[in-house]
């Protein structure tokens, strides 16, 4: 089968690879309908020493089960499934408590001898706990937003949740790529009234305010925290949604975030240490946030998806045939894509 894999920064490579078998009985074979880039993979596409051979990437797939193993029970031939982000066996302690990125069992897609999503087909492990069925066709015009479900909506909620945005609370959300705009839905469906979009992209803007932002602020630095300031009375807001993973933007967020607020931060974080001193001491700030549990919102957030009350699949702006996928990884990279659908 053909399948995408990165040689070192800059060297994405659609190729031949061994398709997909079954190896134990918990697993899964699932032919690919709609895989796409993540904003994560293009950290390793920036920076990731060349090697040989390529390592399989990708980890946000949805497709139709081909063949199951011998223990599979849930799941049978035909079924439309989205996969979360990383493999898990939805059963063991961690995965009960809703914390399934760390599943005693689990692991992430492209490592070891585990398919990367970006291909034509995958062998799912732990099949059962891993994969949500989805009572869809497989040309079903909600693909897109299914899709979402596998990773960068449920991020974009768990960032609303753990930073405990409600309707009582005002939002900031700081980044206006797509898991930024996520999030801006995300709090739009917990009922913020007040979210504030810090981004300087105009077409993702608008699209942030067509998803609830009720304020846009382009300005970045002392600026932008100040023009959050003006907006909230001077006092920053309760909730401050961090979705880029870079320093200035985490500095930002303590920035606006209010006395007795929360920070929370779902942006791979792309620095080794987080200044919280005194200042940040003496306000009772929060920092909260981390990798979302995909798993543990899905079937939460599924029904909206369903059902039309949310459109997260709208993040997407290109689809690209699989073989396109160093397109799409430039694309994205330069910034003339927010978020590529990748299609074998």
């Amino acid at each position: 089968m053909r399948a995408t894999l990165i040689y070192g920064a800059g060297d994405i490579r659609v190729e031949n690879v061994p398709d997909p078998v079954i190896h134990e009985g918990t697993d899964a074979v699932v032919r690919v309908l709609r895989s796409c880039i993540c904003g994560s993979d293009l950290w390793p596409y920036a920076s990731k020493p060349a090697e040989e051979p390529g390592d399989r990437i990708g980890h946000e797939f949805l497709g139709v089960v081909e063949e199951v193993g011998r223990d599979v029970t849930g799941l049978r031939r035909g079924d439309v499934v989205v996969a979360p982000f990383v493999w898990a066996d939805n059963t063991c302690d961690f995965c009960r408590e809703g914390l399934h990125t760390s599943c005693r069992n689990g692991g992430f897609w492209g490592a070891g001898d585990v398919d990367g999503g970006q291909g034509e087909a995958v062998r799912v492990p732990l099949a059962d706990g891993t994969l949500v069925k989805l009572a869809v066709g497989e040309d079903s015009v909600l693909l897109p937003s299914l899709l979402s479900l596998s990773d960068v909506f449920p991020t974009g909620h768990h960032c609303a949740v753990t930073a405990g945005v409600n309707e009582r609370t005002t939002v900031t959300v700081i980044g206006d790529g797509a898991v930024g705009l996520s999030a801006v839905l995300a709090a739009k469906r917990l009922g913020a009234e007040q979210i504030i979009l810090m981004g300087r992209h105009e077409a993702r803007t608008d699209l942030g305010r067509e998803f609830g932002a009720t304020d846009v602020v382009a300005e970045r630095g002392e600026e932008g925290m100040e023009r959050v300031r003006e907006l909230t009375g001077g006092d920053g807001t309760h909730t401050v949604l961090e979705c880029v993973g870079l320093e200035p933007a985490l500095d930002t967020a303590f920035g606006v975030v209010r006395a007795g607020g929360t920070v929370s931060r779902v942006g791979a974080p792309q620095y080794p240490t987080v200044k919280m001193g005194f200042p940040l001491f003496l306000k009772n700030i929060t920092l909260t946030g981390g990798v979302a549990p995909a798993r543990a919102y899905i079937e939460e957030l599924l029904p909206d998806v369903l059902e039309g009350r949310v459109h997260p699949g709208r993040v997407f702006d290109r689809t690209l045939p699989l073989e396109q996928a160093a397109d799409g990884y430039r694309a994205m990279a330069d910034r003339e894509a927010l978020k590529v659908i990748l299609q074998p």
